[in-house]
């Protein structure tokens, strides 16, 4: 199993910066890909940022330019760095993790979130 917990989310004004981080432990066998999701209310869940298991990235249309996605292998983390926030930035954000290979292809864990408000 594979335990997610993010943090660093809060509140900033528009045009601020805010640096997310996903600390993952636990293990499954399988190759993996992590990444960033939102949700806002009454929206559904949406891909912000993740890695593809080659280890480029994927960003959503909407955030290019101003979110960065990074990992440090050594800490298990993943890390959504923000700038320029908008107001419809705000969310929930999500951190996934999803098996890629072996048995367990497709499994997906998530964290509970870390909460971004985007106001002034």
């Amino acid at each position: 199993q594979v335990q997610l917990v993010e943090s660093g989310g809060g509140l900033v004004q528009p045009g601020g910066s805010l640096r997310l981080s996903c600390a993952a432990s636990g293990s499954i066998f399988g190759a993996n890909v992590m990444g960033w999701f939102r949700q806002a209310p009454g929206k559904e869940r949406e891909l912000v940022a993740s890695f593809t298991r080659g280890g480029s990235t994927n960003y959503a249309d909407s955030v290019k330019g101003r979110f960065t996605i990074s990992r440090d292998n050594a800490k298990n983390t993943v890390y959504l760095q923000m700038i320029s926030l908008k107001p419809e930035d705000a969310a929930v954000y999500l951190c996934n993790y999803e098996v890629v290979s072996g048995p367990y292809n497709g499994r997906k864990f998530w964290g509970k979130g870390t909460l971004v408000t985007v106001s002034s």
